[in-house]
């Protein structure tokens, strides 16, 4: 069963006012969205997910607790959209968990994993029809060269795209897993798993994840009401990088206005966030022997001026 990342700490994050209206950007199995509902006494959940088996599992879970809650069958790219079709231009907490579910991961015929053989897929999204299949078949040499290298981090990028461009066409997980071990030497084959950095690489590819990210930071922010809050929880640096960024911009006064005094400053140039956590917060000591997917992630909280 899918274990939801800093439960509690992105939960408590959110401040939850029982009347308020919140949002789970990345519903998945509903663990984060379960804690939020719990707490709503005549407030209301949206929520967010692409994955048709995910919105039909959570649904079910969640009718048990309340019905103040609606999930909505979109990326959460759309989140401004979605809402307004819904008569919502104003929420009290967004919550954005980017790491995806372990259903997803440990269900073959997703393609998700590196360990597990299976046709060649990663879409988050079901009625897409981009997939890993296209990325690793149709995509030159120095396309996927950049890829590996931007979103994976992996420093035999090079040799890796230029063997895959050798042995097309790829179908599957595991003839994929053998060509990026080929590329690399033994020892760090061994010792590094490129195939993770490559399959994450893809992954980000397949579903753009960060230019999605990108959009809809601003988005969740010109939807908070004074005092509400987002969440967001990141599994890479990249996606970290992203959310860092944009809440420093938006925490902070433009340099030209530094030094003013305050009520001589338009109000429109005054910061919109106030960062809660200085630090990303990690996963408990406890929650790291539980579940080592927590490893990577990394959680910051905002809060609207």
């Amino acid at each position: 069963m899918h274990y939801s990342v800093m439960l509690k700490e992105s939960i408590d994050g959110l401040n939850i006012k029982e009347n308020g209206i919140y949002v789970d950007c990345t519903c998945g199995y509903a663990g984060h969205s379960s804690e939020i509902l719990k707490r709503l006494k005549n407030g209301f959940l949206y929520a967010f997910d692409q994955d048709q088996e995910a919105i039909d599992y959570s649904t079910d879970r969640l009718s048990k607790i309340s019905n103040n809650f609606k999930i909505i069958h979109s990326n959460f790219e759309h989140l401004k959209e979605c809402l307004k079709e819904e008569g919502i231009d104003h929420v009290d907490g967004i919550l954005f968990d980017l790491g995806f579910s372990s259903p997803q991961i440990d269900n073959p015929e997703r393609g998700f994993s590196f360990m597990r053989d299976s046709k060649l897929d990663m879409r988050m999204d079901r009625d897409s029809t981009f997939s890993a299949y296209e990325v690793i078949n149709e995509y030159t040499e120095q396309k996927l060269t950049e890829i590996f290298f931007k979103y994976g981090e992996e420093k035999f990028s090079k040799s890796i795209a230029k063997n895959i461009v050798k042995a097309r066409p790829i179908d599957t997980t595991m003839q994929l897993v053998d060509v990026i071990q080929k590329s690399v030497p033994t020892k760090y084959a061994l010792k590094s798993h490129p195939e993770r950095q490559i399959f994450q690489a893809i992954r980000i590819e397949v579903n753009q994840e960060l230019k999605v990210l990108e959009n809809v930071l601003p988005d969740a922010i010109d939807l908070l009401n004074k005092g509400g809050r987002i969440s967001v929880i990141t599994f890479h640096s990249l996606e970290d990088r992203i959310v860092k960024q944009t809440f420093k911009k938006e925490s902070e006064y433009d340099s030209f206005y530094q030094g003013m005094r305050e009520q001589d400053i338009p109000e429109d140039k005054k910061p919109r966030l106030k960062i809660i956590n200085k630090k990303p917060i990690l996963a408990s000591e406890k929650e790291l022997s539980e579940n080592s997917r927590s490893k990577s992630a990394k959680l910051r909280v905002v809060e609207r001026v």
